[in-house]
């Protein structure tokens, strides 16, 4: 169907396409067509080292090394720029972003801005007037305790080149930590189904102030950021104060603002109201 516009789906930190099939198959049913992307040592590219397997060994676990080290934000671009030119030879396009792929899909849309029709958040990272290290900082992250996760870190990251996390653990305190912070509103199967999804690795960069929204180029995009209400990830604060900024630099073109009730991953395992609600914003 040559105009009926594809959702690009990026994903976040550890995650791949494969936590978006529920989703494409919700928008498959009501007539949408989309296209999961897996950002640069992802999916089928990702390492998962022998210690991770059981029976673990961390030790060993805390010296392999990962594919993903030395991949940047900039690559992540590329990649995503590259799936864009593919789907805009098929129609308009919708790039649809969650958590840490808002650094993704922002530093895109400053790039290609007429690769995109519009430019979806969903409780994703779009830095305005600080880049991420610096909101981490403000009050309104300030719930947030990235320490809960310290026991689950594997190996250091400097060394390593990227960052390593056990999320085969079977430590109670820090699957209750995860559990908080993504998934408290998903049932414990749910919670350990989505967890055997991540990877243990990431790469180290998240950006610099220079990958800001712009307001020449991200900012003429149309937009839409959907909050999540009950995420303890990204706090709807933080959520809100990304929607301020970026109204505030392109006061002309503010974002259209939805909220879904739920978890930073409910909405990936519960996925029918999202699937409509992305309907919605291509049907109307």
């Amino acid at each position: 169907m040559p105009h009926q516009p594809t959702f690009v789906l990026v994903h976040g930190a550890f995650a791949n396409s494969f936590s978006f099939a529920p989703l494409q198959a919700e928008l498959a049913l009501l007539g949408h067509r989309s296209a999961a992307v897996d950002l640069p040592g992802h999916g089928f590219d990702a390492t998962f080292p022998a210690p991770y397997q059981a029976p673990q060994d961390l030790d060993a676990l805390a010296a392999e090394p990962g594919g993903i080290k030395g991949v940047t934000l900039a690559d992540n671009v590329a990649h995503v720029i590259d799936v864009l030119e593919r789907a805009k030879r098929n129609g308009p396009t919708v790039l649809v972003a969650h958590s840490r792929g808002g650094l993704t899909a922002t530093l895109a849309a400053n790039t290609r801005p007429e690769l995109i029709d519009r430019i979806v958040y969903v409780s994703a990272w779009c830095p305005v007037d600080l880049d991420v290290g610096g909101y981490y900082a403000e009050p309104e992250m300030a719930d947030v305790d990235p320490g809960g996760f310290a026991a689950a870190l594997v190996g250091n990251p400097a060394e390593l080149g990227l960052l390593r996390t056990n999320f085969r653990t079977a430590d109670p305190a820090t699957l209750a930590a995860f559990k908080q912070a993504f998934a408290a509103d998903l049932t414990d199967d749910e919670f350990r189904t989505f967890l055997n999804t991540f990877q243990p690795d990431e790469n180290l960069d998240a950006g610099t102030p220079d990958d800001r929204a712009q307001a020449a180029t991200w900012g003429r995009i149309p937009r839409t950021y959907v909050r999540l209400a009950a995420d303890a990830s990204v706090p709807p604060a933080v959520q809100d104060r990304m929607i301020r900024e970026a109204d505030a630099l392109t006061p002309d073109n503010p974002f259209d603002v939805r909220t879904l009730e739920g978890s930073h991953l409910r909405w990936l395992v519960h996925p029918r109201p999202a699937a409509e609600l992305l309907g919605d914003l291509v049907g109307s």
